[in-house]
């Protein structure tokens, strides 16, 4: 594997980083690619620093032991972030988002059962759980993380209250095929490769994408302690330069993308067959019913760096949703705590360091499934707009 992802870099180099070895968390999912091969590539030694990848089994998990230091840093989900920083789904803690590390590559999985009984999208699925004479079980990964809050969207999208028309529950990434196949829930909302991997077990249907959900929507993030952030600036927009050159060679060519997926199948990363990974990581799905289709909206890591920026309007999505679900009870400073928490100038800083280019704005407008437009301009009210919504 040849090392061109930096040819087109800035030279410009960062200052000497105070923190040369970095021990980033990450779990065995398709979108930690940029990380793995941030390493792989020798990306990161280009600006002075070692990635040290460590391989979680839980968000809980990661979580701890950011708060903990035990991790410099982490392929995490962006609600989770943003749940520690404001005390809800763990210990209060200041928290920084140095990036966004990729857009879509999730999916909501119907069990197979459900989708021989004709329940296999939003609208089936509605009218199948209002005529059924039981409840319905969905796993998201973590209270307030990304799938939670898309699955609750989505599901309510349909008419269905996912807090009092079923039960949620939380599931590591790497159980949901198993507890599927068990019976223990009817779907599941979680990162690839597992929506693909229900399909070839024969034990899952796709019923939407999270790019049919919210259209190029945020991912995972490169997440770490604000006093990690505060302390080793340097290290941190060297591992974002790192980062950025990765997501720039992994979009380069679908050659570098089967290259990845050939990375990412190795034992020591997702330990998952090639042909099970490359697939969705090309943009080819089929939903296990006969359907196929290239994703509009699939799974990206650079985007000619628009999937990378750290968006305010991002950050403050996931508090509007729970603030919209009961997790927050009190109105944050919705903007105050997004530029607190997304680290803008380390991002543009490293952005300099490897020309990536820069949107005019930190707010973006997006419309997702329902119609409704988020662009972060008043979110007091749109949290509020919700006919489905569980306010205290």
């Amino acid at each position: 594997m040849t090392q061109q992802a930096g040819a087109n870099a800035h030279p410009t180099r960062p200052l000497q980083p105070e923190k040369q070895t970095i021990r980033i968390g990450y779990l065995p999912l398709t979108d930690c690619a940029s990380l793995v091969m941030a390493s792989k590539l020798g990306l990161d030694e280009k600006y002075g620093i070692k990635i040290e990848l460590s391989r979680e089994m839980s968000w809980a998990g990661v979580r701890d032991k950011l708060n903990s230091g035990e991790l410099d840093a982490a392929h995490v989900l962006y609600g989770l972030v943003y749940g520690v920083q404001m005390g809800i789904g763990g210990q209060r803690h200041d928290m920084a988002v140095l990036m966004n590390l990729n857009h879509s590559g999730q999916a909501v999985t119907l069990s197979a059962a459900l989708a021989r009984e004709g329940a296999h999208d939003g609208p089936t699925l509605a009218r199948h759980l209002r005529a059924a004479a039981r409840p319905f079980a969905f796993a998201h990964t973590f209270p307030t993380g990304n799938h939670a809050m898309l699955l609750q969207y989505w599901l309510a999208a349909q008419g269905i209250d996912p807090l009092r028309d079923a039960r949620v529950m939380t599931v590591p990434p790497s159980q949901m095929v198993a507890a599927l196949r068990a019976g223990q829930m009817d779907g599941f909302c979680a990162g690839e490769p597992w929506g693909y991997k229900a399909i070839v077990d024969g034990v899952g249907v796709t019923a939407t994408t999270s790019g049919a959900i919210w259209p190029d929507h945020p991912g995972k993030v490169l997440g770490t302690s604000a006093a990690f952030a505060h302390q080793h600036p340097n290290s941190c927009r060297a591992l974002i330069a790192a980062v950025l050159e990765a997501g720039r060679w992994i979009d380069a060519s679908d050659a570098n993308r089967l290259a990845m997926a050939a990375t990412l199948a190795e034992p020591a990363y997702l330990n998952t067959p090639q042909e099970t990974l490359a697939p969705r990581i090309l943009g080819h799905y089929q939903d296990g019913l006969g359907k196929t289709w290239d994703e509009a909206h699939g799974l990206k890591f650079y985007g000619a760096g628009a999937v990378n920026f750290p968006y305010l309007s991002d950050g403050m999505w996931f508090m509007t949703q729970h603030r919209r679900w009961g997790l927050l009870r009190d109105e944050p400073d919705y903007l105050a705590v997004a530029r607190q928490v997304n680290r803008i100038d380390l991002y543009r800083q490293a952005a300099e360091m490897t020309a990536t280019p820069l949107p005019s704005s930190p707010l973006r407008s997006s419309t997702l499934c329902d119609g409704v437009v988020w662009d972060g301009s008043a979110p007091e009210a749109y949290a509020a707009s919700f006919a489905i919504g569980h306010f205290f």
